[in-house]
């Protein structure tokens, strides 16, 4: 294969890999900027994802789609309620201190990854993909009878992969819509803007803060629930995705849902063009090092706003 259909190749992988992280980091994202918390137990919400997925399909016994479309809404529901199970009787008592809650999600992302082991086991296993055709993909050459379309052999790609990229598209963008323009959405802005002022006006901000944690966590388990088909569930899985989540929401902006899109796109595309081309461990270290540069020079992110 040209190196052109392979570079395109590289990137619908990358965009996969975008598609997923700007879910989660999305969810990542909502949880600082409206609590101000940094969730570090993030990473284990979108392996449970991954799980329960594993435990509904294989529980249910049904057609493929079915079990699908199952743990599509009963893990992200599961570990949405989990979330805020958690957040009422760790976090709210620890009074959602900055530097407290980051050692209270520590020790429950511990508390996670060891029950899943006791439970699930060390196996990686697989789900079954509703559908997972295989769709050649035609690249379009200049020859001497002008452009030409042809199909190069092994370029091509499944319809669950191009599924995964438009289902988050469609999530996230559901998202912005719902913060932007739902009643719902708008108390959560005014808690995170003010939430001295917004409880002087009659809104249970502790509530709001359990729903946006367990809003925060399905999420991460949507995204788990969407890579599982591509990628085996581990009770491991969560350390990168938690890594990379950390990342985009540093680069984009600290509670910047924008920010968190863009930075995601930026990442998992070079991510997947790199590991193609090179490494996957080159990958991680360019990331890394552009985190780096972004503290340096814009501490507040690409999209994010100064402190005043």
């Amino acid at each position: 294969m040209e190196f052109g259909p392979y570079l395109l190749l590289a990137c619908l992988e990358g965009a996969v890999l975008a598609a997923v992280l700007a879910l989660m980091a999305s969810g990542l994202s909502l949880v600082f900027g409206v609590m101000r918390v940094v969730n570090v137990a993030h990473g284990e919400f979108y392996m449970l994802g991954a799980v329960a997925a594993w435990a509904v399909t294989s529980m249910l016994g049904a057609g493929a789609v079915a079990n699908f479309v199952a743990a599509l809404v009963i893990a992200p529901l599961a570990v949405g309620l989990l979330a805020a199970a958690a957040d009422m009787t760790i976090l709210k008592r620890l009074e959602y201190d900055p530097e407290r809650t980051i050692v209270a999600t520590i020790g429950l992302l511990y508390v996670i990854q060891q029950l899943t082991l006791m439970t699930y086991g060390a196996d990686a296993r697989p789900v079954v993909a509703p559908f997972n055709s295989r769709i050649a993909l035609p690249w379009v050459e200049w020859g001497e009878n002008g452009l030409s379309l042809y199909y190069p052999w092994g370029l091509s790609t499944t319809s669950y992969k191009l599924f995964v990229i438009v289902a988050a598209v469609v999530l996230i963008t559901g998202l912005r819509l719902f913060m932007a323009h739902s009643r719902a959405g708008l108390i959560m802005r005014a808690t995170q803007l003010d939430g001295e002022m917004a409880t002087a006006f009659g809104v249970p901000v502790e509530r709001v803060y359990a729903i946006v944690f367990g809003a925060g966590a399905a999420l991460a388990a949507l995204a788990g629930v969407l890579i599982v088909p591509i990628q085996q569930a581990h009770y491991l899985m969560g350390g990168d995705a938690l890594l990379l989540s950390f990342i985009v929401v540093i680069i984009g902006g600290l509670g910047s849902l924008t920010g968190t899109v863009v930075a995601a796109i930026l990442i998992g595309m070079s991510d997947g063009i790199i590991s193609v081309f090179f490494s996957p461990t080159l990958a991680k270290i360019i990331a890394t090092l552009v985190v780096a540069l972004v503290l340096v020079f814009r501490p507040q992110g690409l999209f994010g706003a100064k402190d005043r």
